[in-house]
């Protein structure tokens, strides 16, 4: 039926319509798409409408490549690649400055702890931590994009780089090694952390090359809190017998959270007292800091540091009492003072870790990502997603020649660095001023310090190993859009009396219907998947299956069904088409001519005109039953039903 009904026009000038339609209505020439070109689009459109040119398309892209070659394209092209250039001249040193140095120092405060415990969590020494705390820092505030985020070690990506060094570097069966034969081993797992945040690296990068940066938008925000706070039980329970003093093999592979929570109960009476004594009291100092840092957030100038003030209580414990000598508690040792020499991990592991790179790398695009975009919308303004691939990507490529593994955005330090009044990514040079003052003097300050872990929130998901884990989420994710455009109706429309609205037939009773003609819309892209979905809604409603049976009507139910003799197809719903969805299409076309059924289209979008053009669909129908509005299909097929007089249909102003 048509919404036009309105658009009848009188024989004589005295006679009055029986039909109601609003009011200041103005009568034209219904637009057909190459019409509305002709008087509305540019003299390209008009004479190339349903199909772009490819000699023109290629002559823009080498137009746009020539603007980028210029003095002012590269200048666009250097802001884009680094940010510093864009914000530090609008850069409020009055208002900032302050609080991006004390959320900067607060933050790097943290950064020396979590660093070394994290580094433990990679199975490497804990200098290595300190490390990878100072490198991606430093390289994120040069190229990133996010203005709260704070970079470094994240217990995710420790927790899985962790299992894949103890799985690449086995420790040996005997487990009684030497001075030197440790020091061989943590060389060896250092090389392999490393060469990962290379392959990790060098694998975002080539993402950014091809940017896909798009990819963001497929890691829901369940899904990444599903993953770390899943991840966060994975690291308590991996920590269980560091905090109770036992000497355990570390368990990889799927269900590990299990197998180590077996073998922590059957060593339970092996544990030592001196370490779970030292556990526990840190735990009974971090845990009510962090409720009075929460719940006094607005009051306190700055998060009390209640972990630093754990790590030099712990530390003159340990010295004082010389718990390391006499009740064997393992302590942090001496810290290398300086940085270590730049080296260019064994490129022949490469195609070792290749496979355990590609989760490490999607893990850190899609916490790094997804925190980004939390901030930038909570305090109004936009990132680049393509830019936080070359950022992160140049992050885990450019510090892995220091050693370092592989790193990320963190949840906990970007929490801090907000609470603390961070502005933009100068805090991160602070800092990296905090980072480097103990890898330079203060590091001896380190050596009697106990290895307690730094402990994190739990929930969710555990069978499975992280990265895994992150596939079944983003799979599961997905698969929940793709289900939804599965169980898309085609629904009928009709005409509310007296306006140009166009409403479902089954949403009211008193909606205008004309016998022998439908009006469908389709709200859901048309591809390969919800292609026999749509076959078998045109075919309810046209009555185009077996049998040509008399479609039902969706109006009253006492309404009589007539055979459609024109079918208005409303396409402004589908938001893309491939080429199997497009087939759909002329195939439908060619079934309707065959049936006798005049078939229109109407608000196809350039790109579902293009696919359907690709597909042969100017073979089954003519330009003229394409049309720009469901109105002006409406009100040729009116005219072709003999229900108005001259061509017109009625515009709204």
């Amino acid at each position: 039926m048509s919404g036009l009904l309105g658009a009848r026009t009188c024989s004589s000038p005295g006679e009055a319509s029986d039909l109601k339609f609003p009011l200041g209505a103005k009568l034209r020439e219904p637009l057909t798409q190459a019409r509305f070109q002709q008087l509305f689009g540019g003299a390209e459109q008009a004479q190339d409408l349903l199909a772009e040119s490819r000699w023109s398309g290629l002559c823009r892209l080498w137009r746009r490549r020539a603007c980028a070659c210029s003095g002012p394209g590269a200048w666009r092209l250097l802001l884009a690649r680094l940010p510093p250039l864009r914000w530090l001249p609008q850069y409020r040193w009055r208002a900032w400055l302050l609080g991006d140095a004390v959320a900067g120092v607060t933050v790097g405060i943290v950064h020396v702890p979590q660093g070394m415990a994290f580094a433990l969590l990679t199975s490497v020494p804990p200098v290595f931590g300190l490390y990878t705390s100072f490198f991606p820092i430093l390289i994120y505030t040069l190229l990133g994009t996010g203005r709260h985020l704070s970079t470094g070690t994240f217990a995710v990506l420790s927790l899985m780089t962790g299992s894949a060094v103890e799985r690449l570097v086995p420790e040996p069966l005997g487990g009684n090694l030497s001075a030197i034969e440790k020091e061989q081993l943590d060389a060896q797992r250092v090389g392999a952390a490393a060469a990962l945040a290379f392959g990790s690296g060098a694998l975002m990068l080539g993402m950014f090359a091809l940017q896909l940066g798009v990819l963001s938008t497929f890691l829901s925000e369940p899904v990444v809190k599903a993953l770390t706070s899943g991840a966060a039980l994975h690291v308590l329970v991996s920590q269980l017998p560091s905090l109770l003093g036992l000497r355990l093999p570390r368990q990889i592979g799927c269900f590990a959270l299990f197998k180590t929570l077996a073998a922590v109960l059957t060593a339970l009476p092996q544990s030592s007292p001196a370490e779970l004594t030292i556990s526990a009291l840190s735990l009974a100092l971090l845990v009510p800091v962090k409720e009075l840092n929460v719940r006094f957030r607005d009051r306190l100038p700055t998060p009390i540091p209640g972990e630093i003030v754990m790590v030099l209580l712990a530390s003159v414990l340990c010295f004082t009492s010389s718990l390391d000598t006499r009740y064997n508690v393992q302590i942090v040792g001496l810290l290398p003072g300086g940085f270590p020499e730049p080296l260019l991990p064994n490129l022949a592991e490469l195609p070792r870790i290749l496979g355990d790179s590609l989760p490490i790398a999607l893990v850190a695009f899609a916490v790094s990502a997804s925190l980004a975009s939390i901030y930038a919308d909570k305090y109004s303004y936009a990132i680049d997603s393509n830019q936080e691939l070359l950022a992160h990507g140049a992050s885990n490529l450019i510090s892995s020649l220091f050693s370092c593994f592989p790193n990320s955005a963190t949840l906990a330090t970007t929490s801090l660095l907000v609470d603390a009044g961070g502005n933009t990514q100068l805090a991160g040079l602070f800092s990296c001023m905090v980072v480097l003052s103990v890898l330079l003097w203060l590091g001896p300050f380190f050596y009697y310090l106990p290895k307690a872990v730094w402990m994190v929130t739990w929930v969710s998901v555990v069978t499975l190993s992280v990265d895994l884990g992150l596939a079944v989420g983003v799979v599961f994710s997905m698969m929940t859009v793709v289900c939804r455009t599965q169980r898309v109706q085609c629904v009928a429309l009709g005409l509310a009396e007296g306006t140009e609205l166009y409403r479902p037939l089954q949403e009211s009773h008193k909606l205008l219907q004309v016998p022998g003609l439908c009006i469908l819309s389709y709200p859901t892209p048309l591809y390969f998947g919800t292609r026999g979905q749509f076959r078998h809604n045109l075919e309810w409603h046209l009555g185009l299956g077996r049998g040509k049976e008399t479609p039902k009507v969706d109006g009253p139910p006492d309404a009589v069904a007539e055979p459609v003799r024109v079918v208005v197809l409303d396409c402004s719903g589908v938001a893309f088409a491939d080429a199997a969805g497009a087939r759909e299409v002329v195939q439908l076309a060619s079934r309707c001519q065959d049936a006798g059924i005049h078939l229109l289209l109407a608000q196809c979008n350039a790109s579902v005109l293009r696919t359907l053009t690709q597909a042969g669909l100017l073979d089954r129908v003519t330009p003229e039953q394409l049309f720009v509005s469901v109105q002006d299909a409406a009100a040729h097929a009116l005219e072709r039903l003999e229900l108005t007089g001259p061509k017109t249909c009625t515009v709204w102003v």
